[in-house]
This record gives structure tokens, sequence and C-alpha cells, in this order.
């Protein structure tokens, strides 16, 4: 058994705060990747008053051996009011910056495309200033619902690796690295303005060399942003830990991503996709995109 070290301690938060979003998404009927994959910055995230939404329920159609999301369950039908209901939970939160994301639905022709549309539409009419980040499934290849999702114009869209091409038969059985990477060059070419970016979690066996060619094969495409984050086994049923990082390899990964030319690299043990996601807004102010 692989001990936990002291280095992924977390504060206790400030329970008031967490109650109160909580609330707001009990009354909305919303579910978010904070809860549904166990994350464990949570708190820190709900004291904030940040949360990343996660639309179209939350039952997965993929059984990613690592993510904690449930793929048990069978898919939900959509819900017409979900956009409306998220555009509310962020005028009453005052988000500045908004993550929505979603299971994988590969049971919809558009790989759920159009929701994500919806979303932002929604969003925009009621809090125009808020910024959006979409984190997307692979959409099955599917370029026409990536092309579909970019019209409506987020400011960032998100589309993780997860891990190094050696690992992916073991890691994402349903994914392909090539097609991640083809996803990311896509949508840099389809909309130049909007800003990309990719994660990465490590502790399952890679070692440098392969997470710093994860690194490189991203810049390939022009990828933004990049995340690095330990993973966390969920329970004895998923994927085995193979062993903690320490903090002194992400700050060694963060120096090498930002000398290949990422405007941004969050790397530590605690990091995930949407972690500090609102310093996005900082980024465009300091490196604005062009339309193209």
């Amino acid at each position: 058994m692989v001990v936990k070290p002291d280095w992924l301690r977390v504060k206790a938060p400030q329970w008031e705060r967490v109650g109160n979003i909580k609330g707001i998404l009990r009354d909305l009927a919303l579910n978010t990747v904070c809860e549904e994959a166990s994350c464990p910055n949570i708190g820190e995230c709900f004291n904030a008053g940040t949360a990343t939404f996660l639309i179209m329920g939350p039952a997965c159609t993929r059984a990613c051996p690592y993510c904690d999301i449930d793929f048990e369950k069978k898919p939900q039908a959509l819900d017409p009011t979900e956009p409306q209901r998220l555009a509310e939970a962020v005028r009453r939160m005052k988000l500045n910056h908004v993550v929505i994301t979603s299971v994988n639905r590969d049971d919809l022709p558009d790989g759920g495309a159009s929701v994500f549309v919806l979303c932002l539409r929604a969003v925009r009419e009621v809090s125009p200033e808020t910024t959006i980040e979409v984190l997307i499934p692979d959409m099955c290849g599917n370029w026409q619902a990536l092309e579909t999702i970019l019209n409506a114009k987020p400011e960032v869209l998100n589309h993780n690796t997860e891990t190094i091409r050696r690992l992916y038969p073991r890691t994402r059985p349903q994914g392909d690295y090539d097609r991640t990477l083809e996803l990311l060059k896509k949508a840099r070419k389809l909309a130049p303005g909007v800003y990309t970016k990719s994660g990465i979690m490590v502790g399952l066996g890679e070692t440098d060399e392969e997470v710093r060619e994860v690194m490189r094969d991203l810049r390939e495409v022009d990828c933004d942003i990049l995340t690095v984050g330990q993973y966390l086994q969920p329970s004895p049923k998923h994927l085995p830990l193979v062993d903690f990082v320490r903090p002194e390899q992400f700050e060694a990964w963060k120096e090498f991503g930002e000398s290949l030319g990422f405007l941004q690299v969050v790397a530590s043990p605690l990091t995930r996709s949407s972690y500090h996601a609102e310093q996005v807004r900082g980024l465009m102010e300091r490196y604005p995109r062009q339309e193209g």
C-alpha cells in the first residue's frame, strides 16, 4: 500500500460557504464534477464560490478505470431545462468564470455538442461578462460536433489528454491519444480566437521523459494551457496508484512547459483540470488571441 504523503493534505473548508454552494446546486438540481468525481479541492473551490458543472447527467457511457464518475447506470434523457438552471446557478453564485463539462454521451449523435451550445447561450444571456470554459469529451472524432461547440464562442476549449501514450490502452481503453491531439489541433484551426487547454494526471507509472513527450506533443498542436496533477485512486476497484510524485518534480515540469511556450502551466499534486481556471481571465488580457 502506498502511503499518502504530507504534501497531499488539503485545508479544511469553511463549511458554511460550502453549504451555501451545495444548497444552490441542490435547489437547481445540478451536478458538479467536484462531487461526482470526488475532487480533493471541492472545499477550496466551493469556499471560493466556484464549481465545475457536469451537464447531461451523472452517468457516463464509458468506463475509464481511473474515473469515479458512474458508468453502471443508464444515461439519462436530456433535460431541456438544464441550460437555464445552470445559468441561474452562475447568476446566483456571481461567477466571473465558469467551467462546463459533461460525461461522455456516446449514445447521442452529436456527443452532446448541442447541449453545450444551449448552456453557453443561456449563461451569456444572464451573465454576459462571465467567461466560459468548456471541458469536452473527444466526441468520438465527430469534428462537426466540435465545430458546433466552437461556433458558440467559449473563451476556453479544454480537452484532457489524461495520460501518456503508452498507458492509453489501460487508462483510456475507449479513447485514443492521437484523436485527442487531433481534436486540439482542429480546435485551433477552426477557432483561432479560442484558448485551448489540456491536462494530464501522473502517478500511474509514467517516466519523466514520457510526460515531457506529452507536453511537446501538445505544443505541436499549439495548446495554450496545461494542467498536471497527481492521480488519486478513488477506490480499490479503480486503476491502482503506482507512486506519489514529489512537488519538486511538478515544479520541474512547470518550468519545462513554460520553456516550450505554454501560456500557462499549472502543475502541483492537487492540480485538477479546472483548478484555478478563473486565472485565464488574466491570460486573456496579457495574451489576446485574434479570431483569425
